[in-house]
């Protein structure tokens, strides 16, 4: 059996959350509804259903995951894991398990619970024009705001290396779409599925007496879910790199593009840093906040970039199933550069209040058919709708603070 992961890096989590949405994503989130999930894999864009068929969709696969991003129904039904029925999850359950490990913390998600706003501009070279019809790929500029984060339900948790990193972006589409995305540091997800997310959480929660989780109850996890055993293999063989600024972040899940002339293809997309790879500390650090303090004095001295990289997949290729990587040597291509030149304190008005939900997209980027795509959705909006009805907290990332100890 693979030796049991790091149980840090097992514990890593998604989410980022809020629920405004433009009125022209409005159209897209009712697109999204009425995409089949249940289809195998093809490399052509999936199509659309009628609102005839949607009865007989939610019924066989539990609408919770994909009703989640609108304020009726959530929790009312059991989302699919791995195309089948299940009674045992809803978004209300999943939210309830991070709050269970990690306690309520008002007004802070309920995963990624510690981060800061950033904001800057992503610039296209027009490459991705030939992919997507999307106007974000449009020769010119737009303006994003984004978050970084670590994973996990606490907001003043320690930083560590090995705790995954979360780089969430919302691109101000001039036409008034948004597409949002939040990605992580890891080369594949952990889980195949939303049940094995959610077990996955209980099963390696550190012991009180140790610290660290149950080595009986993480093999048996592992044995009941081979895929991420295989994933997380795969996860210790790529160490993080040093801080937020030289990291490559992944969005892992698979959407389709489709261009101009409705050809439709399967991709999934990376930022990688313009910034060389340096590895970072194992051991603890003295500074508690030493990741996003490292942030914030690199911002500070100047811009920092990344390329925003398409991977083409081919027929064949997994689009259901984030913790199998596409083979080596798929085309690549870059479509441009986001920088990142200004960081914020989260607060009301920047990325605190924002939902980096993976299913608000424009036109021209389709959803996938897999599962994990519309339980994030659904969750996200479960920890959205908590966490906005409770008194908000300073954000334990104080960049003023950090700015201010800088200059003395």
């Amino acid at each position: 059996m693979t030796a049991p992961p790091d149980a840090t890096v097992l514990r890593f989590n998604t989410a980022t959350v809020d629920d405004r949405m433009p009125p022209a994503n409005r159209h897209k989130e009712e697109h999204v509804k009425d995409h089949d999930q249940t289809g195998p894999p093809e490399p052509t864009r999936p199509k659309p259903r009628s609102r005839r068929e949607m009865p007989t969709r939610r019924t066989v696969l539990g609408a919770a995951a994909i009703a989640g991003i609108t304020a009726a129904g959530a929790g009312a039904y059991a989302w699919a894991g791995d195309r089948l029925p299940s009674d045992r999850l809803t978004p209300a359950k999943f939210t309830d398990r991070f709050e269970q490990l990690s306690g309520v913390h008002d007004g802070f998600r309920r995963n990624h619970a510690k981060g800061v706003s950033a904001s800057g501009t992503f610039v296209s070279n027009g490459a991705g024009v030939k992919l997507s019809s999307a106007a974000v790929f449009a020769s010119g500029s737009t303006p994003v705001t984004a978050r970084f984060s670590l994973s996990g339900g606490l907001p003043a948790v320690a930083d560590a290396n090995a705790t995954a990193r979360g780089f969430a972006v919302l691109f101000h589409l001039s036409n008034g779409e948004q597409w949002r995305t939040a990605m992580i540091n890891l080369p594949v997800f952990p889980d195949s599925v939303p049940q094995g997310f959610y077990d996955r959480q209980l099963a390696t929660a550190p012991v009180p007496a140790t610290g660290q989780p149950d080595p009986v109850k993480v093999a048996a996890f592992l044995a009941a879910y081979p895929k991420t055993a295989r994933a997380m293999a795969l996860v210790k063989k790529t160490p993080p790199a040093g801080d937020f600024s030289n990291s490559t972040f992944r969005g892992l899940n698979a959407f389709y593009f489709t261009n101009q002339a409705g050809k439709s293809i399967p991709v999934r997309w990376s930022l990688v840093p313009e910034e060389p790879s340096r590895p970072g500390p194992k051991a603890p650090q003295a500074d508690h906040d030493y990741l996003f303090n490292a942030l914030i004095e690199r911002v500070r001295s100047g811009p920092v970039r990344w390329h925003l990289m398409i991977t083409l997949g081919a027929p064949g290729d997994p689009t259901h199933d984030a913790t199998v990587p596409w083979p080596a040597g798929r085309p690549q291509i870059d479509v441009g550069t986001l920088t990142i030149d200004a960081l914020q304190t989260e607060e009301a008005g920047n990325a605190r209040d924002i939902n980096f939900d993976p299913l608000i997209l424009p036109q021209g980027i389709s959803p996938s058919d897999d599962p994990l795509l519309t339980a994030r959705s659904a969750v996200y909006a479960q920890s959205y709708r908590r966490r906005t009805r409770e008194a908000q907290q300073p954000s334990k990332v104080d960049v003023q603070e950090v700015e201010a100890g800088h200059d003395h």
